[in-house]
């Protein structure tokens, strides 16, 4: 290619040269160093037009190969981008029925236990109410049957009419501290049996409490930035 640009130089100063006929805008050059430079120019042109097709040749089948590489990283990138939209899919369903299976385990278990708490408070109560009430007759009838022998010793001792009086109104002072003793002991095993019953029930309160943050963590892990991030850039793909 050197030499043409050189020949052509050449010719271009033989005919800024060349001598001008009169009256014309025409010059004379020597024919046969024209002839001799368009030779050589004829003769370097050819190589140098295979070298220049070579060189397109080549470049087309760099475009091409260029194209089909990006082809075909544009299709592996779209098969990994589904196997990781799959696998995160199946990451979260796994997750969630997980976090299901879980919750689903200690709501049941939360069940049993307030239902265990609930039977054994109404139990405990039951026991302690059937207790007080005994307590309570007994003590009831201890007082009918000291007020009774007073009152039949007091007329069995007719001398003794004061001291019968003052004895029947023991009896009854008796008796009446008697009932208030059984009545304050029922409200307090009442009042026991409540608090039992209330922390059991304070138990299965934080037993629910602990379920539903598993539940919201199984959820919060659903909507992690990584597995969001991850589809969205395999549908970018």
């Amino acid at each position: 290619m050197y030499r043409v640009f050189e020949a052509l130089d050449e010719l271009v100063t033989i005919v800024e040269e060349a001598r001008g006929v009169p009256m014309t805008s025409s010059c004379v050059v020597p024919r046969g160093d024209v002839l001799e430079l368009l030779d050589d120019v004829r003769d370097a042109l050819p190589g140098e037009v295979d070298d220049a097709q070579d060189v397109l040749d080549k470049r087309d089948e760099l475009v091409n190969s260029a194209r089909r590489e990006a082809s075909e990283t544009i299709s592996s990138a779209a098969e990994e981008a589904e196997a990781a939209v799959a696998e995160a899919r199946a990451e979260a369903e796994r997750v969630v029925a997980e976090a299901q299976a879980q919750a689903d385990r200690i709501m049941a278990e939360a069940d049993a236990e307030a239902n265990r708490a609930v039977a054994s408070g109404r139990a405990e109560y039951d026991s302690l109410t059937e207790r007080a009430r005994g307590e309570s007759d007994r003590m009831l009838q201890a007082g009918r049957d000291a007020y009774e022998r007073s009152v039949q010793d007091g007329l069995d001792e007719q001398a003794r009419l004061v001291g019968q009086t003052e004895v029947v109104q023991a009896s009854h002072a008796e008796a009446a501290r008697i009932v208030d003793e059984a009545n304050a002991e029922v409200d307090r095993q009442r009042d026991d049996c409540d608090a039992y019953v209330d922390g059991k029930l304070a138990e299965f309160a934080d037993l629910l409490s602990q379920t539903l943050r598993t539940v919201d963590q199984g959820r919060n892990r659903l909507r992690a930035p990584g597995v969001a991030v991850g589809v969205r850039n395999g549908y970018d793909y």
